[in-house]
């Protein structure tokens, strides 16, 4: 037979009218990923009154009232705009997911933007969720939009509004690379060259026009470029393990508080409450406050002593889980990142009084890993993400991929559902073969 890649485009033809939508795609998501974190730092940067530096430091600096008051403020104003966008927008869509897996990629761009800036708000301000969520949204939202435009048939709706949402991720990570294996191995399902190569063009495109504004640099800056040893490959091998295990329990919580998330008008008072909870903890660890983004560069670093990354590790997906449960919109990835990170840090500051060898920001990368690999079930992306965004991690490859291989393999046996599927309404997870 002949190379399947190259004889067809499959359901999606990649025709001249789609490579055009395809280049609009990828200008405006890269614009939206601009504007979005732009409204992300002003909301940092306003809340917590600092003007320089990373938030964590930011949030560490703000007084007691300061971090509780931001909080319960992101908790009323999240509260009001997501019950006004649920109770008058509710037929139209906004879960990317959703849309790409059970439906013909339809997204409403209004209810979309609404829900994405107010994402963005109240994750400034505090909120326990991930800041990914809202430009992949707006990814995919361009793409329906352009789709519909330039008349597309459904299959290349489809996979425009796949290449949107993995696009959005490139570009507010300056991740283009996992950005395109985002939208191949989790949103599209398929490593196919019709699927790469427009996800590629995709997010290369939305990345470089993102660099108007946000930097050029990795992501987590000045990782070591940790070097190989046996002590970490026999760590990474136990590590896996633990990982998948803790992993199949995230995803069951998430899953979990999604079936049970506050509805209706009952959101106006649980969620700022939550929000306040969070606050109260992030009186104790301001590391806490956000998407997780400071506390996973720590680790990388190999910064933290052993308790504080227990505590971190054990709480980040509980006020994660916490903040989602009230009624939040956000992302996952970030969150579960840094609970790979710090958990990987915390592990390691164990091994290495029985087996010394390796820094513990060695031990966070491969947590980092492994953990997101696993909860996303997409261990490409995790493994490539965490090298894209630190610029490194190349030295310690193979324990990297022994620890999510181990890890993606355990969910999927025992589960098989991923941060993302658990997420989606029951009727739908459960026709999921």
């Amino acid at each position: 037979m002949e190379q399947p890649n190259v004889t067809h485009d499959g359901e999606a033809r990649l025709t001249p009218r789609f490579w055009l939508a395809v280049v609009l795609t990828g200008v405006a998501t890269g614009l939206f990923g601009d504007l979005l974190m732009w409204i992300l730092r002003l909301a940092e940067h306003t809340a917590f009154d600092y003007h320089s530096g990373s938030f964590q430091n930011g949030t560490a600096r703000a007084g007691d009232v300061r971090r509780v008051t931001s909080l319960l403020i992101a908790g009323v104003v999240g509260a009001v705009s997501w019950y006004l966008i649920r109770r008058y927008l509710k037929n139209e869509r906004s879960e990317i997911d959703e849309a790409v897996w059970n439906g013909d990629g339809d997204l409403s761009p209004r209810r979309s933007l609404l829900t994405s800036l107010v994402s963005e708000v109240v994750i400034g301000m505090g909120a326990s969720i991930g800041r990914e969520a809202a430009p992949k949204l707006m990814g995919g939202a361009s793409g329906s939009v352009i789709a519909r435009w330039f008349n597309l048939t459904p299959a290349q709706k489809r996979l425009l509004v796949a290449c949107g949402g993995g696009a959005g991720l490139a570009a507010v990570y300056n991740v283009p690379f996992g950005g395109a294996l985002f939208t191949a191995e989790v949103l599209y399902g398929s490593f196919a060259l019709p699927v790469v190569f427009p996800a590629l063009a995709t997010s290369l495109i939305a990345t470089s026009v993102a660099w108007l504004y946000l930097p050029i640099s990795a992501t987590y800056t000045d990782v070591p470029n940790y070097r190989f040893s046996a002590s970490l490959m026999v760590w990474s091998l136990l590590a896996g393990v633990l990982v998948g295990l803790l992993a199949v329990l995230y995803v069951r919580l998430i899953g979990w508080v999604s079936f049970h998330r506050v509805k209706g008008a009952h959101i106006l008072w649980v969620m700022p409450l939550a929000f306040v909870v969070v606050g109260v903890i992030g009186l104790r660890y301001p590391q806490l406050f956000g998407n997780g983004k400071g506390m996973a560069h720590s680790a990388f670093l190999g910064l933290g002593g052993a308790a504080l990354l227990f505590a971190l590790f054990a709480l980040k997906p509980l006020v994660t889980a916490l903040t989602l449960g009230s009624g939040a919109a956000g992302g996952l990835f970030t969150p579960f990142l840094a609970t790979g990170a710090v958990m990987g840090g915390f592990l390691g500051a164990l091994w290495i009084h029985l087996w010394p060898g390796s820094p513990l920001g060695a031990f966070a990368l491969v947590g980092a890993a492994a953990m997101i690999g696993a909860v996303m079930q997409a261990p490409l992306v995790g493994l490539v993400l965490v090298m894209e965004m630190t610029h490194g991690g190349f030295n310690i490859t193979i324990p990297m991929m022994a620890a999510t291989v181990i890890a993606t393999l355990i969910v999927r046996q025992i589960d098989g559902y991923s941060i993302y599927s658990a997420r989606l309404p029951r009727r739908e997870m459960d026709a999921t073969p």
